[in-house]
């Protein structure tokens, strides 16, 4: 194994891409559920946003097939410029490369759709042509059959990509809960996109810590929360 890979992820040493998190995209995906897909992925990017992780956003096929990126995704980074392609696979794409190059960082974080196609596509030439190391967010990206992710994931494993999950990328950039200038933010992300584990860090806050309940009126409980 690469010692380089025995580093683990830190906001200095780290890049993230999004791969065609587009609506037509993901009705194809079978392998995780859409709503969940959906949430792990905005949940990786506010966790790149608190991190200020250098981000590309990549689409394919806008207005003929696949639609535009999430509303929710583009929330999170309102400024940035989405990268537009026609081929499948986003290292053939001269702007992609050239965003990853001007990033300067050899982890290459990846959520995207469809996991057997445009990741490991992707992957495979990034590592082998540009030199990268691939973490691959595996669920924050989805498949078209759950056979289609698991072999995808399988491949680019034995090819020496890195599997991870969405919560770890986020709790390896915070790494330390003394690192007090992210714990607020990560906490927060946490209660909004985590699941039991949010509503564990809820119920210790006001049942362990005394914490105030937070009562809501009827107006906010039904309002969108907006991204952070």
């Amino acid at each position: 194994m690469s010692q380089s890979k025995l580093e683990v992820l830190t906001p200095q040493n780290s890049q993230i891409i999004f791969i065609d998190q587009q609506p037509q995209m993901a009705f194809g995906v079978q392998s995780i559920d859409r709503q969940v897909l959906k949430n792990n992925v905005v949940g990786l990017a506010k966790a790149a946003k608190i991190f200020q992780i250098p981000t590309t956003i990549t689409t394919v096929e806008t207005q003929s097939f696949s639609g535009y990126t999430y509303p929710e995704l583009l929330d999170v980074f309102p400024n940035q410029k989405v990268l537009e392609r026609t081929s499948m696979n986003s290292w053939d794409d001269q702007k992609v490369r050239d965003a990853l190059k001007a990033n300067g960082r050899k982890k290459v974080v990846v959520s995207g759709l469809w996991t057997e196609v445009c990741n490991t596509t992707f992957a495979l030439c990034a590592m082998l042509e540009g030199g990268y190391e691939i973490y691959m967010v595996a669920d924050a990206s989805g498949g078209t059959s759950k056979d289609a992710h698991d072999y995808a994931m399988q491949r680019m494993v034995q090819a020496g990509v890195v599997p991870m999950t969405w919560q770890q990328v986020l709790l390896e950039w915070q790494r330390d809960w003394a690192r007090k200038d992210t714990y607020d933010a990560v906490v927060g992300l946490v209660k909004e996109h985590s699941g039991a584990y949010g509503m564990g860090v809820d119920y210790a806050y006001t049942m362990v810590h005394k914490a105030p309940q937070r009562t809501q009126t009827p107006h906010e409980a039904l309002a969108p929360v907006k991204a952070s």
